[in-house]
């Protein structure tokens, strides 16, 4: 593959596309699994979603070119390096996003006006509020959430508040997680590379974390046994499911405090026992919803 094209698929972070996966949760949850004219729709929100994001990557890339020159691993990405010049980025950049939001059109006003907060959101994180502790992750959090959103409305279907609170929760717990994970790694310098981690300290991290965790499990088993869960399917079986977040998130801190070669999102990603719990969840789901 010429040089160029990795260039390119590096500034695009296609291994971050699987964060689009929340994008498909509506379509398990609405009961929809095996309705194949709406996967069509929620993989088409996916890949939109994907488009939308590639798009922010590239145009914080462009922004922050000097600071990553400065940063241990970000100097190598294509702009910091010099392999593809800023104002190229920023236009690929807004056409990336311009296209994305034009093909929204055929899932819905609703779907495009949830892909224009997308980007707005990132847009001001990246002129802003990735500067400021909390904000910055409450902004990533935001974006998880309207991801969901997005995928509801791209199939037409219903979501309930208690999703949105564990979606709220478990994003914030991921951008936490980096967070500590770059002030532990970075050290002195990880106020040069990121501003934000400024107003953090480990020990109100690690607290949050944990707050998180107990917030977000408790909002999915109060999910499982709402009224209005239990009226849309009849039982309480999704209640059985609960220890398989919990397991993942429990994993996902394990990898904060022992991962120090890649940023911990990164190494979920790679995490061959997250990809078994996140299968195992899921068929656990399925059973308990369609079984």
């Amino acid at each position: 593959m010429p040089l160029l094209w990795r260039d390119w698929l590096a500034l695009a972070r296609p291994r971050h596309w699987v964060k689009n996966l929340f994008v498909l949760a509506p379509l398990l949850f609405a009961r929809h699994l095996f309705d194949w004219d709406l996967w069509l729709r929620a993989l088409a929100a996916a890949a939109l979603f994907s488009a939308m994001s590639s798009a922010v990557y590239a145009f914080n890339d462009a922004l922050d070119v000097e600071r990553d020159r400065s940063h241990p691993l970000k100097r190598g990405r294509p702009i910091a390096a010099g392999r593809i010049s800023v104002r190229t980025a920023f236009v690929a950049a807004g056409g990336l996003a311009l296209a994305a939001v034009l093909a929204g059109l055929s899932l819905g006003a609703g779907f495009v006006l949830v892909g224009l907060g997308y980007l707005g959101l990132n847009a001001i994180y990246s002129l802003w509020l990735k500067r400021v502790a909390f904000l910055d992750v409450a902004c990533i959090a935001t974006g998880f959430l309207l991801r969901v959103v997005g995928g509801a409305l791209a199939i037409e279907a219903a979501i309930s508040a208690w999703v949105v609170v564990c979606t709220f929760g478990l994003a914030s717990l991921l951008g936490l997680g980096k967070r500590r994970h770059e002030l532990v790694s970075l050290g002195d310098s990880s106020v040069d590379t990121r501003p934000a981690l400024l107003g953090y300290s480990r020990r109100s991290l690690r607290v949050a974390e944990w707050v998180l965790v107990v917030v977000t499990v408790a909002a999915y088993a109060a999910y499982t046994l709402a009224p209005g869960t239990l009226a849309k399917f009849g039982h309480a079986r999704l209640l059985l499911t609960v220890p398989f977040p919990l397991a993942g998130m429990l994993r996902y801190l394990q990898l904060v405090e022992t991962r120090r070669d890649a940023s911990p999102t990164e190494a979920l990603v790679t995490d061959l026992p997250t990809w078994l719990n996140l299968a195992a969840w899921v068929v656990a789901v399925v059973i308990a919803l369609y079984g």
